[in-house]
C-alpha cells in the first residue's frame, strides 16, 4: 500500500530556498522556467514541523558529527564527570566513525534519542573496562583489547534494519562505513516546482545608519535579494510496508507516523529569508491518495504544460483545475479501483473527478486517510 500527497501551495513574494549565488532555486520543466523548492528543504521542514513529533510521541533523530557532545551530555547525566565523559565519548565517536575531525565525525550521522541513549547505556556498562585503556595510551596491549570496536559492533546489531525515530524511518539514512546502519527511505518526496512560468525579480535594498547626522548622505548598507512569487506543486509518497518495516512493525506507531507526515506537510514551510518575506502561506489544494494497485501517480505532468492565469488573474484555480482534469485521465486510462482520493479544497475551486473525495476541513480529511489506512 502507499499513501501520496498532492498539494498546491501558493506563495507571495519570497526566497524559500536558495541556490549558492542566493537566489532562488529553479529548474527547467516543459521548456520553461520554473520556481523551485528542493526536496531536502521540504524533508527537512517537516521533520522540524512541531506537530510531527506531537502526533507521532516520538522525538525526531538527530542528524550531527557532534555525535560525541551529545553522548557527553547523556553520561554527565547519568554521573560522570565533564572531563572523564568526554573522554569516554570521543574514544567512541572514533571507534565508531572512522575518522574524527577534532571533535566532529567526518560525515553526518543520524541517530533516534533512543539509539544515543542505547550508545550511552552500553558506555556505561563497560565503563571500568573503556577507562583502564584510555589511562594507557601507549599500551599496545591494552589498545588490542579495547571493547570499544566490540561495542560499535554490538551497537550495530541490535539496530540493523530498524529504528525507534519515525523522521529516519520515513527519510532513511545512509553511512557509507557503516552500511549496517543503512535504512531504506518510507517515503519519497519531490522537488516542488511552480505549476507556470517564472521569472526572478529583484530587491535592491538599503540600510540606514541610525547615528549618520543629518548632513551626512549615503546609505549605511545596500544590497540585492532576489526572489519570486508562484503557485507550486508538491508531491510525496510513504511505503507503508517500508515503514513497517523500519519500525520493527509497530503498526500504531506506523499509522501515526503517517498521519503526522501529512499534517506536518500541511503546515511545513521553509525557512529561507522569512525574516525578509514573511510568506507563511498555507497550502490551497491537499489530496492524498491511499492505493493498493502497485502504481504511483505524480501528477507533475498536469502542469507540462505551463498553467496561464486566469482572466481575472491568479495561478491557484487553474493549477487546481489541471490536476484535476489529469487525475480523470489518469483513472480513465489505468484505471482507479484500488485507489481512494481524500482532498482538501480550501479555496472551493470546482471540480469535476475529485468532487466527490472532498472533506470539508483537515480533521475529516485526516479521518478518512486514517479509516482508509486501517481497512487494509
Amino acid at each position: 500500500m502507499f499513501i501520496e500527497l498532492h498539494i498546491i501551495q501558493n506563495f507571495a513574494p519570497s526566497n524559500l530556498n536558495r541556490d549558492d549565488t542566493g537566489n532562488p532555486k529553479e529548474a527547467e520543466f516543459g521548456g520553461v522556467r520554473r520556481a523551485r523548492i528542493s526536496s531536502q528543504a521540504i524533508k527537512r521542514a517537516i521533520r522540524s514541523e512541531p506537530i510531527f513529533a506531537e502526533t507521532t510521541k516520538v522525538d525526531p533523530g538527530v542528524r550531527t558529527r557532534l555525535l560525541a557532545r551529545k553522548l557527553t551530555e547523556k553520561l554527565v547525566e547519568a554521573g560522570k564527570t565533564e572531563e572523564e565523559a568526554q573522554a569516554v565519548a570521543l574514544a567512541f565517536a572514533e571507534a565508531f566513525s572512522g575518522k574524527m575531525d577534532g571533535e566532529r565525525t567526518s560525515v553526518l550521522i543520524y541517530l533516534s534519542p533512543q539509539e544515543l541513549q542505547e550508545m550511552a547505556d552500553l558506555l556505561m556498562a563497560h565503563w571500568d573496562a573503556i577507562e583502564a585503556v584510555l589511562a594507557a595510551p601507549d599500551d599496545k596491549k591494552a589498545k588490542k583489547e579495547s571493547p570499544l570496536p566490540k561495542l560499535v559492533k554490538d551497537f550495530l546489531k541490535q539496530t540493523k534494519n530498524r529504528t525507534s525515530a519515525p523522521d529516519i524511518a520515513l527519510f532513511g539514512r545512509m553511512l557509507a562505513d557503516k552500511p549496517e546502519l543503512n535504512l531504506d527511505a518510507a517515503s519519497q518526496v519531490a522537488h516542488a516546482l511552480s505549476t507556470h512560468r517564472i521569472n526572478m525579480e529583484i530587491d535592491f535594498f538599503t540600510a540606514v545608519d541610525d547615528l549618520q547626522r543629518d548632513e551626512e548622505t549615503g546609505a549605511g548598507m545596500m544590497g540585492v535579494i532576489g526572489y519570486n512569487s508562484a503557485t507550486y506543486y508538491r508531491y510525496a509518497r510513504i511505503d507503508w510496508e517500508q515503514l513497517l518495516k523500519n519500525l520493527d512493525g509497530d503498526a500504531e506507531l506506523a499509522r501515526r507516523t503517517v498521519e503526522g507526515f501529512l499534517l506536518a506537510a500541511l503546515r511545513a514551510i521553509p525557512t529561507g529569508k522569512q525574516n525578509s518575506f514573511a510568506a507563511q502561506n498555507p497550502p490551497s489544494f491537499a489530496m492524498a491518495v491511499t492505493r493498493q494497485d502497485g502504481m504511483s501517480w505524480s501528477l507533475v505532468n498536469a502542469f507540462e504544460k505551463p498553467v496561464r492565469p486566469d482572466r481575472d488573474g491568479g495561478y491557484v484555480a487553474p493549477s487546481v483545475r489541471s490536476l484535476d482534469a489529469y487525475w480523470q485521465r489518469l483513472v480513465t486510462f489505468y484505471g482507479g479501483g484500488n485507489v481512494e482520493p481524500h482532498v482538501l479544497n480550501v479555496d472551493g475551486v470546482p471540480l469535476d473527478a475529485l468532487d466527490k473525495a472532498q472533506k470539508s476541513n483537515v480533521d475529516g480529511w485526516m479521518n478518512s486517510v486514517i479509516a482508509a489506512i486501517q481497512a487494509q
